[in-house]
């Protein structure tokens, strides 16, 4: 499932070092000549593709990124510093455009892959470089060219690393409501969610993951009952698949029925969809006391000979959440660091 983030940036490379007009002084040394040097180019701005980088949230509060300044030339033919090129992280599969004329500047597929989005000045010339036969004591020199500034927009498509699973009116939406900026529909009644909602979680800053929660599933959705196979599909890509059982249901149905209709479509649907890692999350616990609360996790478990992580939350009221997105956060990375080595 592809979901795409937008932001707007400004950036801005280095102004190129003017050039120095200069004339050797020395003792003994009469008709020294001209020995102003350049001035150093200015800075550069380059996009990099990160890996640890999946959503372009950083940027709503940084939005300005400006290379340095190359600095002038001096005396005895020394040339400027040049300006310092700066690198901004970006996710991978990150598009560029020119805000302005919507021109696609690239695509930032694979991690490390650099960009340059606005070019560093180049430099002045000092006045050494204008000595020639008939002027031998030249007083000119040529200031350095100002550096590129462009406004970017960025567009990130990145894939649903989390995908949320179970019936409708499960809590899925109260859920993703819950943990991230995402606002689907949220009622007391079923199908509420009729097309696939997105949302980032972030703990904190460069710490964030991608959630999907797609309609409810209802028993013959691989042969297409309900909303059908296309929305299964969507869930084949993610890395972790969060299987939400009511532990109320509103028709009064059994929760252990409920778990394994989700189990047998996931069995029915095949692409591997049922060997994905898959954690059981009871929802609604505040609605029933602790003693059935038990009763009724304990007889899910048994029934889907249950080996996976058990969590209990309450989507509405936040009981839970914020450690299941813990643990959710430190299973990714830690997958992430597994396919790196």
């Amino acid at each position: 499932m592809k979901f795409v983030d937008e932001a707007t940036i400004s950036v801005h490379a280095g102004k190129g070092g003017d050039g120095c007009v200069s004339f050797r002084r020395e003792k003994y040394v009469p008709f020294g000549g001209p020995d102003g040097g350049d001035g150093g180019d200015g800075g550069s701005v380059y996009l990099c593709a990160d890996a640890g980088l999946n959503t372009l949230s950083d940027f709503r509060h940084t939005r300005r990124f400006r290379a340095g300044n190359g600095q002038p030339g001096h005396g005895q033919n020394r040339t400027g510093k040049g300006g310092d090129d700066l690198i901004v992280p970006v996710p991978v599969g990150t598009l560029v455009y020119d805000k302005e004329t919507e021109e696609l500047i690239g695509d930032l597929t694979t991690v490390g892959q650099l960009l340059l989005v606005a070019q560093g000045g180049f430099h002045g010339i000092g006045n050494t470089r204008f000595k020639s036969s008939i002027n031998r004591a030249p007083r000119q020199s040529s200031p350095g060219s100002a550096g590129e500034a462009r406004e970017l927009r960025l567009e990130l498509k990145v894939l649903a690393e989390v995908g949320l699973l179970g019936l409708p009116n499960a809590g899925k939406s109260t859920f993703i409501r819950k943990v991230s900026a995402a606002r689907p529909k949220v009622a007391d009644y079923p199908f509420t969610t009729l097309y696939p909602n997105l949302g980032v979680v972030q703990l904190e800053p460069h710490r964030s993951f991608v959630i999907a929660d797609i309609p409810g599933i209802i028993e013959g959705a691989a042969e297409g009952a309900g909303l059908g196979i296309r929305f299964l599909k969507h869930l084949e890509r993610a890395g972790l698949l969060l299987h939400f059982v009511d532990v109320l249901p509103y028709d009064q149905s059994d929760p252990v029925e409920s778990a394994r209709v989700i189990v047998t479509e996931l069995q029915k649907h095949g692409s591997g969809l049922a060997d994905k890692e898959r954690w059981l999350v009871f929802n609604k616990i505040d609605l029933v006391e602790a003693t059935e609360l038990e009763r009724i996790c304990a007889e899910v478990i048994e029934a889907l000979e249950w080996q996976g992580p058990v969590f209990r939350v309450s989507a509405l009221s936040g009981e839970g959440t914020d450690v299941l997105c813990r643990q959710i956060m430190q299973s990714l990375e830690k997958q992430n660091s597994n396919e790196s080595t």
